[in-house]
């Protein structure tokens, strides 16, 4: 719907909402794989476009866009299919925050619950201290409403002039004749973030790998997008550093319990986190929804009703869903991306050299090629490695994955070896800078094992040298491969010496 505003120095045209919109969120490039997705602290941004139709009289017109994202960037926004002269962002947002400070020094209603009667009761109160702590004087006194852990409420006389209920963005055209006009409006917007996150469960030789993967999209904006067309960029985006300019400054969540009594951790310290459930996730009408089951018993037993599909965007890759979905305020949302049920591969026990041995670990090594059951770019997430044990699936550990191309070696660091141990003794020395070295490793399983040592070839401090193994050159590292039989033991003889 479309309104004319009040008369000024030119007509006002609103847009409440737009017809079809597009978002495309970008990854927070400064995240770690292992870093997880913080709700309250998205440093991501994403790319909405939008389409709406307006109805112009003729000349210089404001149209104001209500419904864009809060956490707009007005100075990247372009319009196409009108002819702007300038833009403005309305910041001021209706807001407990933004309420709290407009109505500081101010008579308000103070409405009360009794938990035991269950009565409400209610009085004037005047609002003495606003966002850095709540606090009103009442007949009573002053008193910190937030603090006492019941139930108080503010009840305002009114909106203060200039809060919109809605993020907007004005623009104001040159002189135009008029008529009904389609307009793209295209923006950056922060506050939001993806990543992927991987599922697999070995086979029972541990020779191939289910891999199953969602696509875990999120967004702390306080607009929700509606059957909008989603996807997320892959890829490491540069941005240029800048002053925040952010629409929702005004509309942040208040924070309570500021300052109250006997301490702000103690009074937020949050109830003690039971275990979530495995989970199961079916699609309706192209959304999620989560049941208490296992989760990734789904990438065996049932198709996908709606998979991204991966394009090729430059050196970027683009994951679009195919149907319309809604992007949630202050929510997440998933979707699968990737189902490779038989992902050819070898499980590895590997000791790297850093500064000195380090305790064995055990990984799953596969080529990400299409003849080992994949080929499919590998966006950075997190790892979750089942394996069946009897009629349960088990959780064997966990690792992350970093971008990885076609062709591209993949390796998955899940866990220590329980039944691998290794031992490197000291042999002959040759003056103060020479040392000879043995590993012994010592395989306690029933089955032959691959194993791997891995020397650095530039060490700050030590140089390599006289292996009595052969050693395969990899970038920045030699490597010893060796099977070591079912309850059997392997050595490799080196020497070292220090450099001066």
């Amino acid at each position: 719907m479309f309104l004319f505003g009040v008369a000024s120095a030119q007509p006002v045209i609103t847009s409440g909402a737009p017809d079809k919109i597009g978002v495309t969120i970008y990854r927070d490039p400064n995240r770690s794989i292992d870093g997880t997705l913080n709700i309250e602290n998205l440093q991501g941004f994403a790319l909405i476009s939008e389409t709406r139709t307006v109805d112009l009289p003729p000349g210089v017109v404001t149209i104001r866009f209500e419904g864009v994202a809060s956490g707009i960037v007005p100075q990247s926004a372009l319009i196409f299919g009108a002819a702007i002269r300038e833009k403005n962002r309305d910041a001021a947002l209706l807001s407990e925050r933004s309420l709290l400070d407009a109505f500081t020094g101010q008579r308000v209603i103070l409405r009360r619950n009794n938990p035991v009667t269950g009565m409400f009761t209610e009085e004037i109160a005047t609002i003495r201290s606003g966002t850095a702590g709540v606090v009103v004087q009442t007949a009573k006194g002053f008193e910190p409403i937030y603090c006492s852990g019941l139930s108080n409420d503010l009840i305002f006389p009114n909106a203060p002039t200039g809060l919109s209920a809605k993020p907007t963005l004005s623009m104001t055209t040159k002189d135009q004749p008029g008529g009904r006009r389609t307009i793209t409006l295209v923006y950056l917007s922060q506050q939001f973030d993806w990543q992927a996150n991987y599922v697999g469960e070995f086979s029972a030789d541990a020779s191939e790998l289910n891999l199953f993967a969602w696509l875990t999209m999120a967004s702390s904006d306080d607009t929700s997008f509606v059957d909008a067309q989603a996807a997320a960029i892959a890829g490491k985006v540069n941005r240029e550093g800048g002053e925040d300019d952010n629409a929702s400054d005004n509309a942040q969540s208040l924070d309570r319990r500021y300052n109250c009594w006997p301490s702000r951790e103690a009074m937020l310290a949050p109830p003690p986190v039971m275990a979530p459930a495995p989970m199961e996730v079916g699609f309706a009408d192209g959304d999620i929804v989560v049941t208490a089951m296992r989760r990734e018993a789904l990438s065996q037993s049932a198709p996908m009703a709606v998979t991204a599909v991966n394009e090729n965007l430059g050196d970027l890759k683009l994951y679009r869903i195919p149907v319309p979905v809604t992007v949630a305020a202050r929510a997440q949302k998933q979707v699968a991306f990737l189902v490779k049920p038989r992902v050819k591969g070898a499980m590895i026990y590997r000791v790297q050299y850093v500064n000195d041995l380090e305790e064995p670990e055990m990984l799953f090594r596969f080529k990400n090629s299409k003849a080992n059951g994949l080929g499919e770019p590998l966006p950075a997430g997190k790892v979750a490695l089942f394996q069946q044990g009897g009629n349960q699936r088990f959780l064997v550990g966990e690792a992350s994955i970093a971008d990885k191309a076609n062709e591209e070696d993949v390796d998955l660091v899940f866990g220590s070896a329980s039944n691998v141990t290794v031992e490197a003794e000291d042999g002959e020395a040759g003056g103060k800078n020479w040392q000879s070295k043995r590993l012994t490793i010592r395989n306690a399983s029933p089955m032959p094992i691959r194993f791997e040592a891995e020397f650095p070839v530039a060490d700050e401090s030590t140089a390599f040298s006289k292996f009595t193994g052969k050693m395969l050159a990899r970038p920045g590292k030699l490597v010893w491969t060796v099977t070591v039989p079912a309850n059997g033991t392997s050595t490799l003889d080196w020497s070292e010496t220090e450099k001066d």
